[in-house]
């Protein structure tokens, strides 16, 4: 085996043991592979890479979509009973590389943000976003531009997803040792870069990111898994292994709790996972408190979830996961020296 080949093995290594290892992922119990159901499969051949992924509200949950780097600037709407794409919003800014989508917000429930946030080596400083309209039939749009300025300088960010509650801008970078989430200002100014301040961190290689209809849980996926984060303290809730796709890209929610993936690649299927029942168990709204119990009848914490045990059992698998990954690094490193 090649220098270059024990590399990538080594490499490998570390991309399986890192969604365990690194941002609160640890503690994540369960790595089920549920049930995937195509919903559609994109139609138009315009849609060759689709980076994004929105649900529209409304019954009929017509779907928002964009492509990667290296297409002019639009999305495309898809309604999801035909594959068929049922309007396109061209905007008259060049984009760099677009790589996710967003809601609109409440107030915004006909448009989209779309983020020109892509930054595969590291070196943009005009990273930005903005909010185009949508909607059935072809339109041209003017959207205003809002540059971001990201915490700790330029990174690679292909997640983005709207707090229905508050409106307000979530990304999560494409770190390969761990995403970091950032949070966007409440309101965005055109006038001048809006600093993102880093409140939490996300599994690796994160591709995309979307609240659930209630704004209580985030979820983050990458090509291979999503793990759900209570929202907004970003405590892990549980991971799910995805269905496999040519190159998934992108994740969007449904009021029913299940989650939708869009992959690069021309006629691209749209899958619908239902979320495992140990998730929707976890994800249920807590139980309203019995005004008839005493006070101190509530149970010890356990070593579940959010408790000192859960995290301290994640943190030491991690740990010695990164410990292995390390060794077999420094032995590659080694046997080179000694050719």
């Amino acid at each position: 085996m090649s220098p270059m080949a024990r590399a990538g093995t080594v490499l490998g290594v570390l991309a399986l043991v890192t969604p365990f290892a690194v941002g609160g992922v640890g503690a994540v119990q369960g790595v089920a592979r549920p049930a995937a159901r195509e919903v559609t499969t994109f139609t138009d051949p315009d849609i060759t890479e689709s980076s994004g992924l929105v649900r529209l509200p409304g019954p009929d949950g017509l779907l928002v979509t964009t492509n990667d780097s290296g297409d002019s600037g639009r999305v495309f709407v898809v309604d999801p009973r035909t594959g068929d794409t049922v309007g396109t919003t061209t905007y008259d800014l060049e984009p760099r590389d677009v790589e996710a989508l967003a809601p609109g917000g409440p107030d915004h429930p006909r448009e989209v943000w779309v983020g020109d946030v892509g930054d595969n080596l590291a070196v943009r400083d005009d990273v930005a976003v903005w909010r185009v309209p949508v909607g059935r039939g072809d339109r041209t749009a003017s959207p205003t531009r809002y540059p971001l300025t990201l915490p700790g300088g330029p990174a690679d960010v292909e997640s983005l997803a709207t707090d229905p509650a508050t409106g307000r801008l979530v990304l999560v970078t494409k770190g390969f040792f761990g995403g970091r989430v950032l949070l966007a200002p409440a309101r965005l100014r055109a006038d001048r870069p809006n600093r993102v301040r880093e409140i939490g961190t996300a599994l690796p290689i994160a591709t995309d990111a979307a609240f659930t209809d209630d704004g209580r849980f985030l979820v983050v996926r990458g090509y291979g898994r999503a793990v759900v984060y209570s929202w907004p303290d970003l405590e892990g809730v549980g991971g799910l292994r995805l269905p496999a796709q040519d190159q998934g890209e992108a994740v969007a929610t449904t009021p029913g709790g299940t989650l939708l993936l869009s992959s690069e690649g021309v006629r691209a299927p749209v899958l619908e996972v239902v979320l495992p029942a140990r998730l929707r168990t976890a994800m249920q709204p807590p139980a309203a408190p019995d005004p008839s119990a005493a006070p101190g009848d509530a149970a010890p914490a356990g070593p579940g979830r959010g408790s000192d045990a859960g995290r301290g059992t994640g943190l030491v698998a991690g740990g010695a996961a990164l410990l292995v990954a390390g060794a077999a690094t420094i032995a590659l490193v080694r046997r080179r020296r000694g050719r």
